[in-house]
């Protein structure tokens, strides 16, 4: 069945351009020795891969060995070289094997037409909407997943997700009928686990976002409470095309992955506008050297503007909106950084 694909405004969601772009401003010119050395070493770490799925060995062996082999190599050599290496292993013949897990598979094939979109969460959050499609997988495609969905950016998305959860009842709980904004919702599952929305505390809940198809399975999940899912984007965000009021908490957990720091800054100052007195804004970024950059990056085909916490400071550093306070955490496994900044 053809899968609904949505435009993309070059802000709110990623583009293979936009990262390239981000790669090429932070990397050494390309040169012929590298490429080769490169190649030699991917060529023996996927053919290991692939020989060892053959033989059918242990799965979770299979895959712990390549994710850290493929992460050292990133690691090694320099991003336009790993640019050049991703397109080469994602035409493998290992990633027959590995293209049988549902969660990778749809990641790579990007049926919505972009990165890291709401219905690829669902299969990192195990939820029931991918049910069906995780139980019609491969005996190998679930020994896969098994894995997958262990792995340290899938327990940092999980994570997320009740972290947020958690903020939204905290904010609940100093504010009666408090005001929240989501920035680039998704499905909002935290919503499903916010125990201020299901008391009836919550004023409005707007969960924003480009694809119409994930505003309109929030619309249909939550049908009759006070949230409202409502189509829009960064780009909408920054030129104030729409009126959508202040808020006591605004958050955009899933997409400064995607951003450039110059619209980063743009995109937090906006949101920092929008707040009213004592109001949090957060923002949350994947951390550099979470140990499966590489594997994502390749067979997952989703790459991210990976960031430190120094980087994330640096964001902050270039608002020009007063704030009251700042914290820069990580969360329980270190696998993405939050950002708050009160005003």
């Amino acid at each position: 069945m053809k899968q609904f694909q949505t435009a993309l405004d070059g802000y709110s969601l990623v583009t293979a351009q936009s990262i390239s772009k981000h790669t090429r401003s932070s990397s050494n010119s390309l040169t012929t020795e590298q490429i080769k050395e490169g190649e030699a070493e991917l060529a023996l770490i996927l053919s290991l891969a692939q020989q060892a799925f053959e033989a059918s060995a242990p799965v979770q062996g299979i895959m712990k060995a390549l994710t850290e082999r493929l992460q050292a190599l990133k690691n090694k050599v320099t991003p336009r070289t790993w640019t050049h290496l991703t397109a080469t292993a994602q035409t493998h013949p290992v990633s027959s094997f590995l293209l049988q897990d549902p969660l990778t598979r749809w990641s790579f094939e990007k049926p919505r037409g972009y990165s890291g979109d709401a219905y690829l969460l669902d299969f990192i959050y195990e939820h029931p909407a991918v049910a069906e499609q995780v139980k019609e997988a491969s005996a190998l495609g679930a020994e896969v997943y098994d894995f997958t969905r262990q792995a340290a950016s899938a327990v940092a998305v999980r994570e997320r997700r009740d972290l947020l959860a958690a903020h939204v009842d905290a904010v609940a709980e100093k504010n009666d009928k408090a005001e929240i904004l989501a920035i680039a919702a998704g499905h909002l599952r935290e919503a499903e686990r916010s125990q201020a929305l299901q008391s009836g505390r919550l004023k409005r809940w707007i969960a924003l976002d480009q694809d119409p198809v994930s505003v309109g399975t929030v619309s249909s999940a939550f049908h009759g409470s006070c949230i409202e899912a409502i189509n829009g984007s960064v780009r909408t965000i920054l030129g104030r095309a729409q009126k959508l009021g202040t808020f006591d908490f605004i958050y955009a957990a899933g997409l400064y992955d995607y951003l450039a720091e110059s619209v980063a800054v743009r995109l937090t100052e906006r949101c920092l506008q929008m707040l009213k007195p004592g109001g949090k804004f957060l923002l949350a970024n994947f951390a550099k050297d979470i140990g499966v950059e590489g594997y994502m990056e390749t067979f997952m085909n989703w790459p991210l503007i990976w960031r430190t916490n120094e980087d994330v400071q640096s964001i902050i550093d270039k608002v020009k909106h007063p704030v009251t306070d700042v914290s820069v955490t990580r969360g329980e496994n270190g696998g993405v950084i939050y950002a708050v900044l009160t005003v």
